[in-house]
């Protein structure tokens, strides 16, 4: 159970030894929840890239104790489970994901206590800000506009304009496999760049409290235009796609979209996958294209600059499913 890289070879886990499809049948039927319940269902309707195949059973519960009781028959029946966010950050394969998706973009909801904002996880990250600013409350501006939910900023450690999740988190609250709650004050020490602890244990992020600051509200909604607006001159919201492939690595002297660029890498194409030709460190969805196709690309980029730069790139975009 994650948020962020799922990709098993089930036929060759042994814990993963039973008759797949008529778990996940049995656990539909035993779960009977509320909110939404749908076999096959094809993951390009979920992730920003618009790709990815069928996930065996999708699941989007309508509450906290919906999400609490999938995780834990999951768990007790050895099923897997990968949870979904905004859809932002993954690319998932063609073959889709075995076993369920929980999907938690339909729990939300946000409240504001002197200068402490608190959300649950599936609470989009702009609807956040925007309620930091009416209340005018700084220091969520630079996450305004960032695609995806506050659970998925907060398991990637979001970082922009020199600013990241961590340097206002105050707490989190999570939910183990069994269904226990758990309340973790930020350690800084454990977070870093685009790195936080929940990117390993299987947690779901519930909720999260972030401690800001009294601020200006006209102020603050100007300097959210502006990340908006920058982010539209960038050529983020032009196409389907999952905004950075790679992280940028201060000790390779330049950020990594000028690294690709200087190799003449922007523009290059693998069947519908392209390396977007505004930006060398964004890869683009030009209408049909296949995770395999995007996969390679990844893959030719990633060989191109440390045979010719001597450079490993990191991944930001996760692969997800059965490759």
């Amino acid at each position: 159970m994650l948020y962020g890289e799922y990709a098993v070879d089930l036929r060759q886990s042994a814990r993963y030894n039973f008759d797949l499809v008529a778990t996940v049948r049995e656990l539909e039927r035993k779960i009977k929840i509320d909110g939404i319940s749908r076999r096959a269902e094809p993951m390009s309707r979920h992730t920003s890239f618009r790709i990815g195949g069928p996930a065996d059973l999708y699941l989007k519960p309508r509450s906290v104790e919906e999400a609490t009781r999938i995780t834990s028959v999951c768990a007790a029946d050895s099923l897997p489970c990968f949870l979904l966010g905004g859809g932002t950050n993954i690319l998932v394969a063609d073959k889709g994901i075995r076993g369920i998706v929980l999907d938690v973009t339909g729990l939300t909801g946000c409240d504001v206590e002197g200068t402490l904002v608190s959300a649950l996880g599936g609470t989009p990250v702009s609807q956040v800000a925007e309620l930091a600013r009416d209340s005018g409350l700084a220091g969520l501006e630079f996450a305004y506009s960032l695609p995806g939910s506050l659970g998925g900023a907060v398991w990637m450690n979001a970082r922009c304009y020199d600013a990241q999740m961590s340097d206002i988190l105050e707490y989190v609250e999570s939910i183990d496999e069994r269904g226990v709650l758990h309340r973790q004050e930020i350690e800084p020490a454990q977070w870093s760049y685009k790195v936080s602890p929940f990117q390993s244990g299987g947690r779901m992020i519930l909720r999260a409290g972030m401690r800001l600051a009294p601020g200006d509200s006209e102020r603050i909604a100007t300097l959210m235009s502006d990340h908006r607006a920058d982010r539209e001159r960038k050529g983020h919201f032009l196409y389907p796609c999952a905004g950075s492939v790679f992280k940028n690595n201060r000790d390779f002297g330049a950020p990594t979209g000028k690294i690709i660029d200087s190799l003449g890498l922007k523009g290059r194409r693998i069947g519908g996958a392209q390396v977007a030709p505004f930006h060398g460190n964004i890869i683009i969805n030009t209408g049909q294209a296949m995770a395999h196709e995007v996969r390679s690309l990844i893959l030719a980029i990633e060989e191109e600059v440390e045979s010719k730069l001597g450079l490993r790139l990191e991944r930001e975009v996760l692969l997800v499913g059965e490759w």
